[in-house]
């Protein structure tokens, strides 16, 4: 049964040259997942320091494999948080108005 996990990265203090670089795979790599269905939402805080992201998954496992497709996961640290629910306006059936 798949379950939301929400991973929180920790982004280097120095983004060398490197890192930038691979910044539009990253971008690339979250619309695919996103399309898919795994990553439900990718964030950025305003002082580019830490990212967080919410997938669903099976297991633990599972969302490691997910992240080891990213390009940036091995420039960033990060921790995996099981979740009991994840609410979102996409979780909210649209009204129509016919």
């Amino acid at each position: 049964m798949s379950q939301f996990y929400m991973i929180e990265f920790e982004l280097p203090e120095v983004l060398n040259p490197k890192f930038l670089s691979k910044i539009p795979q990253q971008r690339s790599k979250i619309d695919e997942l996103m399309a898919l269905g795994k990553v439900r939402s990718y964030s950025l805080s305003e002082d580019r320091s830490r990212l967080w992201m919410v997938v669903v998954a099976e297991t633990e496992d599972d969302v490691n494999e997910i992240l080891d497709e990213m390009p940036l996961n091995r420039m960033m640290s990060n921790q995996i948080i099981p979740l009991m629910f994840h609410f979102s306006n996409e979780n909210i059936m649209a009204m129509s108005l016919n």
